[in-house]
């Protein structure tokens, strides 16, 4: 198993408290039983804030401390968006959709070498093609 990369659903189900599938946390539990943190992308962040200003992200903690004090939680580490990453998320091999932070996040996750945690289901067929790892959250 290789390191994780949480997509935002995946952040924002945790930092309420719900639980995600079996193999994710499973995979989770192995991460961090072997030493190794969970990454969170900083587009996360972003991505977050436009939930809170759409109204879509229900939580009474803004969105910034949401994400500060998530990857600060013990587990967690930022993978923050150096210009290699985002020029790569303009290249993706195959056919991917336009949305940028999915875009960054499966570039961040091929970059470093990551597997996506999330529920997405175009970041789902994506890795099916091949093109990135992904485990269903």
């Amino acid at each position: 198993m290789t390191d994780l990369l949480l997509d935002t659903c995946a952040v924002i189900w945790l930092a309420q408290g719900r639980a995600l599938k079996p193999a994710a946390m499973a995979a989770l539990e192995a991460s961090w039983q072997s030493g190794r943190p969970v990454t969170v992308s900083a587009i996360t962040a972003w991505e977050l804030g436009m939930l809170s200003r759409k109204a879509r992200l229900t939580s009474r903690v803004p969105p910034l401390v949401l994400f500060e004090d998530f990857v600060a939680s013990d587990g967690f580490a930022r993978a923050d968006l150096p210009p290699a990453v985002l020029v790569a998320s303009s290249f993706l091999p195959g056919d991917f959709h336009n949305d940028p932070a999915d875009r960054i996040i499966v570039a961040t996750a091929r970059t470093l070498d990551l597997t996506v945690v999330t529920s997405d289901r175009l970041i789902l067929d994506y890795a099916a093609r091949g093109h990135v790892r992904a485990i269903r959250c």
